[in-house]
């Protein structure tokens, strides 16, 4: 599969206002946020953002078996904390609204985990993902692996 286009080429202003850097600064834990974002990324099955968070999560010193577990975290066990548990779960219902409607029930789920704030920072970094899960899958872009580096 080869990219049909470089948006970061041809709207770099256009990626820059969807950002990323705000999520990274919101006082949310990074390995959170990427573990969030390679969950999203599964759902979604973009491959370009696969395999870049996996890289991301194992420079931050994230165990491989960790890694291998996040599209399984409900039966992993204590290998994902209660804020991880929180995030990765609000992550799958939100990614997937027109299937869930976020039910009550999932909100106030997270709300007994997060602050008003970070579930609201949470919440924008999930969209941040979605939008470039859809960004990377309709233009191709091809995973750092597929490019043998």
């Amino acid at each position: 599969m080869s990219q049909r286009l470089d948006y970061n080429q041809i709207a770099p202003a256009g990626v820059k206002a969807l950002g990323g850097g705000y999520v990274m600064q919101s006082g949310l834990s990074p390995t959170l946020v990427e573990l969030v974002y390679l969950r999203i990324s599964q759902i979604n099955n973009c491959a370009y953002c696969l395999d870049t968070h996996t890289r991301d999560l194992l420079k931050k010193g994230v165990k491989i078996e960790k890694i291998a577990l996040v599209q399984a975290w409900k039966e992993a066990g204590a290998l994902f904390d209660e804020r991880e548990r929180a995030a990765l779960a609000w992550a799958e219902t939100v990614t997937r609204v027109a299937d869930t409607g976020v039910p009550d029930e999932a909100y106030q789920d997270a709300r007994a985990v997060f602050d008003e704030r970070e579930l609201v920072d949470l919440t924008i970094a999930i969209g941040l993902m979605n939008a470039y899960n859809r960004m990377a899958i309709s233009f191709r872009n091809t995973p750092q692996a597929a490019l043998g580096t």
